[in-house]
């Protein structure tokens, strides 16, 4: 008579996670430009690339200075870390799926909260016509996102190689090809010694974090600067929020799963 073996919960939230992150991975072997990046190409302005690296490296600098605690303020970071507290006793006690999954259950429900958020500032924007100027807040929304994912996995954001990881996911999750691959591998290596490399510099991180959002946000800023047809400039700050958002998770989702 053959004998089953049931798979442990903790492998098998592993094998779950792996098939995710590959997931992931494949839908960022290639960029496909979309049909309106397209039919924008052309028309953008020389000079607005280099405008958009400067306000999103501005952005990160002044939030990672002095603006965290203005984002703590628009949720409760100690009921965060007592809900995390709770899981993390139920998952030690009775070390099921069910108290595992618990924890990506918690962070992608308030993923949806934000991204919707998210959606609508983009659109308010964009009716105004209001491109540039909108980094500050889709930043802030970016980093609220994330510090509310860190608490969801028992994680902190403050110190220099939080931040270095931040910087990571929101790069890799919006990279392609060989960089996203190369991405994904520094990440795997910082879950595994919590550690920035000995070269590390927060400033050349940021401006590389700064570059690839630029970039990727070029033709939907500039778009979304003209006023009523911005809105469709402005709603896909949900989009690229989306990705940030479904990467942030499988990282912290590693790093939970890593420590157990």
């Amino acid at each position: 008579m053959q004998i089953f073996h049931r798979e442990k919960p903790l492998r098998k939230e592993w094998r779950r996670l792996e098939e995710e992150e590959k997931r992931f991975l494949r839908s960022h072997s290639e960029k496909r430009e979309n049909i309106l990046n397209q039919k924008l190409d052309g028309n953008v302005p020389s000079g607005l690339q280099s405008m958009l690296d400067t306000a999103f490296e501005k952005a990160f600098g002044l939030i990672f200075e002095k603006g965290t605690g203005v984002i703590e303020k628009t949720y409760h970071k100690e009921k965060l870390e007592q809900d995390y507290r709770v899981r993390e006793y139920t998952a030690d006690i009775k070390q099921d799926a069910k108290s595992l999954r618990s924890f990506s259950k918690k962070s992608k429900g308030e993923g949806t909260k934000n991204l919707l958020v998210s959606g609508v500032s983009g659109v308010g924007m964009g009716v105004l016509g209001i491109g540039i100027p909108d980094i500050p807040v889709f930043t802030g929304m970016i980093l609220k996102s994330i510090y509310q994912t860190a608490l969801h996995y028992g994680c902190r954001y403050d110190t220099e190689e939080e931040r270095y990881f931040i910087l990571l996911l929101i790069q890799g999750a919006l990279s392609y090809g060989e960089q996203s691959e190369e991405i994904e591998e520094k990440i795997n290596t910082f879950i595994c010694t919590e550690s920035c490399p000995a070269d590390y510099d927060e400033k050349e991180q940021i401006d590389r974090t700064a570059g690839t959002l630029s970039r990727e946000l070029l033709y939907m800023k500039f778009l979304q600067g003209i006023p009523v047809v911005g809105i469709v400039g402005g709603m896909y700050d949900a989009v690229y929020m989306k990705e940030i958002i479904r990467y942030a998770d499988l990282k912290y989702r590693r790093r939970f799963l890593n420590g157990r």
